[in-house]
């Protein structure tokens, strides 16, 4: 019987794909690994600047030119006012923007245009967002350093992403269900509304939650549009002047006192609280759609 394969040279090449393998495998270990300890140094250094001056008193004291009378008050408060702008705002545009091109936009050049450059906003740089919120916002609406208008700069900035988050969404629910939903009679929008977006809530949200964490640690736009750094005073309404917890961290740590480095490193633990807050509440959210659909 004649013999088509050499086991000879086969083994020698599984051995050869073998060596590669974990070779490869060794590379993308160590890469990982090093992302990981760089982390956890990261964390522990800033635990270890910053959990002294976690206290009452910097919780309630407002900004100072004197590090053991600095607190985060004002700016956690302000941070938290604007996301109350940012989330309904971005969310809401972004989610009504993926639907009208995913499911009523028809397919030609000047919507795959749109389509081109909502992916590409997505990588632009956040000055540049914040350039445009300080040309419309601030001074042609008259807006500006409040809560709103940071509010609508940031929106603008994470609106790229939402979107396309919310396109791919959509698009992963399958046809079938869609063809299934006619088929009982149902409209366009009733289809949208009880079958298509619960299904893709689960993929928005996912993306809602990367986007809305981009924007509560953001400084750039808020640097550009003029927020002040510390002020002794709470917001009263949108159109209050306000600081932020990233401004707030960006003026401690570039102060020459040293002492303004570790109440920094505090701000910044309050920061990632906040951001592991927001992400716990929007997984569950998620969550909780998932198990219903």
């Amino acid at each position: 019987m004649t013999k088509y394969i050499d086991d000879t040279v086969v083994m020698k090449r599984m051995q050869s794909r073998l060596r590669k393998n974990k070779i490869w495998k060794m590379i993308f270990f160590l890469a990982t690994s090093f992302a990981l300890l760089t982390l956890v140094v990261l964390i522990v250094r800033i635990i270890s600047q910053g959990a002294g001056y976690i206290n009452w008193d910097f919780f309630n004291n407002f900004g100072s030119r004197f590090p053991e009378k600095a607190g985060v008050k004002a700016a956690l408060i302000g941070s938290i006012s604007m996301m109350l702008v940012v989330a309904p705002t971005s969310i809401i545009l972004g989610v009504a923007t993926a639907i009208y091109l995913e499911e009523y936009a028809k397919n030609n050049r000047f919507n795959d245009f749109i389509r081109t450059n909502i992916s590409n906003l997505a990588g632009v740089p956040s000055i540049v967002f914040g350039l445009l919120g300080l040309t419309i916002f601030v001074r042609m609406f008259g807006l500006g350093k409040s809560i709103l208008a940071a509010g609508l700069t940031m929106s603008l900035l994470i609106l790229p992403v939402i979107i396309v988050a919310a396109q791919e969404a959509i698009r992963a629910v399958p046809k079938e269900q869609r063809e299934a939903s006619y088929g009982m009679g149902a409209t366009k929008w009733q289809t949208i509304t009880r079958v298509v977006l619960p299904s893709a809530i689960p993929g928005i949200l996912t993306g809602s939650i990367l986007a809305l964490s981009r924007a509560i640690g953001e400084t750039a736009p808020l640097v550009v549009i003029g927020i002040p750094v510390i002020i002794h005073f709470l917001p009263t309404g949108l159109l209050s002047e306000f600081t932020a917890l990233p401004m707030q961290i960006y003026d401690w740590a570039k102060r020459p006192q040293e002492a303004f480095q570790y109440v920094a490193a505090a701000g910044i633990i309050v920061l990632m609280i906040v951001l592991v807050l927001m992400n716990s509440i929007a997984v569950l959210i998620r969550n909780k759609f998932q198990k219903r659909y």
